[in-house]
């Protein structure tokens, strides 16, 4: 089959690689028909990770069951499903807590959580291919309403539209709060999409990107540029000097600088605490890689960055991180999807046929011409 391959930083190709196989009566094997780029699969593509040539990519994946195993009761070929990116057996002591993001059975000694094609959650090859194997399939597997409406749409259930609803329950978001949410990458669109859908009254979108901030204009939230000036200001002087009730973080952690920002992301974290009122609470959902962020002082050891916990215990902040437990939410998003109270397709801004990924990849990582979430389509011609 084909699959997109990791062979050095800043270069990937699509390549014939073996078939997936059933390899345990709880598998299934599944026809990819639409698979996303994702900002972690950009970390890999830049060599800021330990990924090692040969790596199938993708985590972001939907398709349609093709092989059954015999252990498997709840999925029948020919059931289209979406696989959420974390790996989860269904059974371990915190799959059963209902935190399948970070699944002890795939877990490298003294991690927690598995995902597909990933470097240091590794459970198999990736999605970015004709086909994928899924382990634990009964748990693995949202199916979805057959045919091909809500396509990019139901995709998104595989991570960013879950994560981003992930962001704002750790922040605890209510009915007529404000939230500030740093970054607009298609997770913090997300955040800032289900922060409205959870009935936010103001949500404040914090980027530098124009056409990101436009996305979150669009979409009913409130833009704040942050190459204009300090956002922590800007965002006080629209609450009345009051700050926002809650905070997400959605940049990534670290973050290249490619048109240097990598210190204003660095600082996001710091920006939060000082954003934020007394006794509100922030949301950390996003990725936080093991190495060394570009802008962040050297006096920050690899993977630390520089926060004012002063600041954030005089305040009484309370700070919610981790791994999206995407099969806690996956059925009611899907379901606001399914009757037309969500379309969170809207941060896809291309859709591609399978050979295209390497040019996909080098845009996506230059954010050039309007990039910001690229779904492939291994079927299309």
């Amino acid at each position: 089959m084909r699959a997109v391959v990791y062979r050095e930083p800043f270069e990937v190709a699509l390549e014939e690689v073996p078939d997936p196989r059933i390899e345990q009566p709880n598998d299934v094997i599944v026809r990819i028909t639409s698979t996303g780029i994702c900002g972690s699969d950009l970390e890999v593509y830049e060599g800021r990770t330990a990924g090692e040539p040969g790596l199938v990519f993708g985590h972001e994946n939907l398709g349609i069951v093709e092989e059954v195993g015999a252990g498997v009761t709840a999925l029948e070929r020919g059931d289209r499903v979406v696989m959420p990116f974390t790996v989860a057996c269904g059974f371990c002591r915190n799959c059963q807590a209902g935190s399948t993001g970070s699944c002890l059975t795939f877990a490298p000694p003294g991690r927690a959580g598995g995902a597909y094609g990933s470097v240091a959650l590794g459970s198999g090859a990736g999605g970015q291919a004709e086909y994928l194997r899924v382990p634990y399939a009964d748990a693995n597997c949202l199916p979805l309403p057959a045919g091909t409406d809500h396509e990019s749409d139901y995709v998104l259930l595989s991570d960013v539209f879950p994560t981003g609803y992930h962001g704002c329950r750790l922040a605890g978001v209510s009915p007529g709060e404000t939230v500030a949410v740093y970054g607009a990458g298609p997770v913090g669109l997300m955040a800032a999409y289900c922060a409205l859908l959870c009935g936010a009254s103001r949500v404040f979108v914090v980027d530098p990107v124009p056409e990101r901030l436009a996305k979150a204009r669009d979409i009913g939230a409130v833009p704040v540029d942050s190459s204009a000036g300090d956002p922590v200001q800007q965002i006080e002087d629209l609450t009345g000097g009051e700050g926002t009730d809650t905070g997400v973080d959605a940049t990534r952690f670290p973050v290249p600088a490619r048109t240097g920002e990598g210190q204003e992301h660095a600082r996001v974290l710091d920006q939060l605490v000082h954003t934020v009122r007394p006794t509100g609470r922030l949301g950390v959902p996003g990725l936080c890689a093991r190495g060394q962020p570009d802008g962040v002082p050297t006096r920050a050891r690899p993977g630390a960055l520089l926060v004012a916990m002063d600041t954030l215990v005089e305040k009484g902040l309370r700070l919610g991180t981790g791994r999206a437990d995407v099969r806690r939410y996956d059925r009611q998003l899907r379901d606001l999807i399914t009757v037309g109270r969500a379309s969170p397709s809207f941060v896809v801004s291309h859709e591609l046929p399978l050979d295209q990924a390497p040019d996909a990849y080098r845009r996506s990582a230059q954010r050039a011409d309007g990039v910001l979430k690229v779904v492939l389509r291994p079927d299309a011609a």
